[in-house]
């Protein structure tokens, strides 16, 4: 079966936006009067986690409370995360977010080759649409026949509720797709949807265990031709599974 689509994860895969989502949370927690400081090096280990509010809870679950402190908090959890949602998105409205090296040429040499394009996202509906926004144009929610956010599906990655409903949305079997991700936790996902997955890690996960990917490539911009690379992966796994 030939190539028919591209499924993006977007939050450190299609764009840089950890560190934002870290400023984001900090931000939210001097708001809310929480004594909490999210340093790189802990971001990095909660990033492990999928999504905000089960990084949030986990968090919580990791500090030295009393029962009721640690229940009262945990009730908190989904109004702590609105609030750092909302600055997230006056963050990114501040100014366009830079696309990950190499994801504008493929996302152009895909469209050119009429590709279909889709998204699977660990980030909140409301996040999605103002990231594209800001970072690609108003023009690019068209690009995209499928974006599915976290907040449709009862389960977060590494399940594959995300994928298993992008795919849906697009009609078209996993054999006909190719999934970039940057995490395990999205590997993991993609793959238990059995998609072919490049894994293409950031600095954030850099260290994680991206082995179950098919491929794995520092940055697109270190592929002499990226789509006709993924095209050529696709056949070989095609050929492989036949």
């Amino acid at each position: 079966m030939s190539l028919q689509a591209l499924i993006f994860d977007m939050d450190g895969t299609l764009i840089d936006t950890e560190e934002l989502h870290r400023q984001a949370f900090n931000a939210a927690f001097i708001e809310l009067g929480l004594f909490w400081d999210w340093g790189p090096h802990l971001y990095a280990e909660l990033l492990k986690v999928s999504g905000g509010v089960e990084r949030l809870r986990r968090y919580i679950e990791t500090l030295p409370l009393e029962t009721g402190e640690r229940e009262r908090l945990s009730e908190q959890v989904p109004a702590i995360h609105r609030t750092k949602t909302a600055i997230y998105r006056d963050l990114v409205a501040a100014g366009r977010l830079p696309l990950r090296p190499g994801m504008v040429r493929l996302i152009g040499e895909a469209r050119a080759a009429s590709l279909r394009l889709a998204i699977a996202a660990t980030s909140s509906s409301e996040n999605v649409t103002a990231l594209l926004s800001a970072s690609l144009g108003a023009a690019a929610l068209t690009w995209f026949e499928a974006v599915v956010s976290v907040d449709m599906v009862p389960q977060p990655k590494p399940a594959p509720d995300l994928y298993q409903r992008v795919l849906g949305a697009l009609h078209l079997p996993a054999a006909a797709c190719v999934v970039l991700e940057d995490s395990a936790n999205g590997v993991r996902a993609a793959k238990a949807a059995e998609l072919v997955t490049i894994a293409v890690p950031s600095r954030w996960t850099v260290e994680q265990d991206l082995s179950g990917a098919d491929l794995v490539v520092p940055a697109l911009d270190a592929l002499a031709a990226p789509l006709a690379e993924i095209q050529s992966l696709h056949r070989r796994r095609s050929l492989k599974s036949a």
